[in-house]
């Protein structure tokens, strides 16, 4: 059953945070083809090009491209010789999210925090620094090889990190398709490892678990999944985390381990004010998502209430609702967004509702499975 664990505060006392988090300061991709991913996700998703790290920098090894979108950044690397770190975790992988870094007030501190609580040190803190102020970055690893990196940036006015330089295409800027913020951001883990992360995230970093979906809450005729929602003390940074549960058939977790080969990052959800049109504007510009029975509209008002919205627009979209104590959500998920079968993005639209969809669990996860039908990897 889905359960509120730990209510976050009401009021959050910032000073008795032993981890403090100001919010997601840029999530890192491992790409094969920089270049190519950042022209993709301004084309198709609405960001704009902000900085660039590579040969023209000094930099030998890899290129990085940036793009924003609001409060989002979206950082693409890929290397530029073989036998690299990154080159290594795309031939095992296959292009994926690599990095999460928090935006923190004090990046050595949260280190010597994080270390002291039982982290896996990934990054000790380093000062990095141009003509324009300087950084300090650290970093731990989480599930898999993914990592949090800890950016401290109150000394800083550049562009984006030292080592950066300003990307500017005066020739090719396309719109905003609406995207303010990511919401949260989903880990696949194996069986058994949740609630060992759980445990991480509690002890570590101090969140706390604010909701817990068990098989019986995800679950399908043929798949089933377990998930638990970890939250730092603001509400800034929410990190589910899913393992497979027992089906009839490969979950999507399943699927995600086998071709990721490990676990790693499955989506990530990025808000919008205005969920009908940022997905109309996503759609005409080739972004594809997952297809729900018509059906599944025929019962929304009273399984949802009212809602602002009209059904049309959201039955012609394929958007889902579902409502909690504190409003409801639309929401809908894109298909996956690379050649292999791992991972996607989730647009959202809060009002008011602080959950993540439960009501939505079986629809979703039935269109999953036709997907995964198609590949035969159901």
């Amino acid at each position: 059953m889905s359960i509120l664990a730990t209510p976050l505060p009401k009021v959050y006392d910032n000073a008795a945070d032993f981890m403090p988090l100001l919010g997601t300061d840029y999530i890192e991709f491992y790409v094969s083809n920089s270049k190519q991913a950042a022209h993709y996700y301004k084309s198709a998703l609405g960001f704009k090009s902000l900085a660039y790290s590579g040969l023209e920098t000094g930099n030998r090894d890899y290129e990085s491209y940036v793009v924003e979108q609001d409060k989002i950044k979206f950082v693409f690397t890929s290397p530029l010789k073989s036998g690299t770190d990154v080159g290594r975790h795309i031939d095992k992988h296959g292009d994926g999210v690599k990095v999460t870094a928090l935006w923190v007030p004090d990046a050595t501190k949260a280190y010597e925090e994080a270390i002291k609580r039982g982290a896996k040190s990934y990054m000790e803190p380093q000062r990095e620094e141009d003509e324009t102020g300087f950084v300090v970055r650290s970093g731990i690893f989480s599930y898999g090889e993914v990592v949090h990196i800890f950016v401290e940036r109150n000394e800083y006015n550049g562009v984006f990190l030292p080592g950066f330089r300003k990307w500017e295409t005066p020739h090719y800027n396309p719109k905003s398709t609406g995207l303010k913020y990511v919401d949260h951001m989903v880990g696949n883990v194996e069986l058994g490892n949740m609630d060992k992360m759980v445990k991480f995230y509690e002890e570590v970093l101090g969140f706390a678990q604010i909701l817990s979906f068990d098989d019986k809450d995800i679950s399908t005729e043929y798949t089933a999944l377990m998930s638990k929602v970890m939250s730092n003390g603001n509400g800034r940074i929410k990190f589910p985390i899913n393992e497979p549960a027992e089906g009839l058939k490969k979950s999507q977790v399943d699927e995600y381990l086998e071709f990721y080969e490990g676990e790693g990052v499955q989506h990530v959800a990025m808000a919008t004010d205005n969920i009908i049109e940022t997905v109309t504007e996503l759609r005409s510009r080739g972004v594809e998502f997952l297809n729900i029975p018509t059906t599944y509209y025929d019962v929304l008002e009273d399984r949802v209430g009212p809602i602002d919205e009209d059904i049309q627009p959201l039955k012609d979209l394929g958007i889902l609702v579902d409502r909690d104590e504190e409003g409801y959500l639309l929401q809908i998920f894109t298909k996956t967004v690379q050649a292999r079968p791992t991972m996607f993005f989730e647009i959202i639209q809060r009002k008011g509702a602080q959950s993540f969809g439960k009501g939505n669990f079986k629809a979703l996860f039935e269109a999953i499975e036709r997907e995964q039908e198609l590949r035969g990897t159901l």
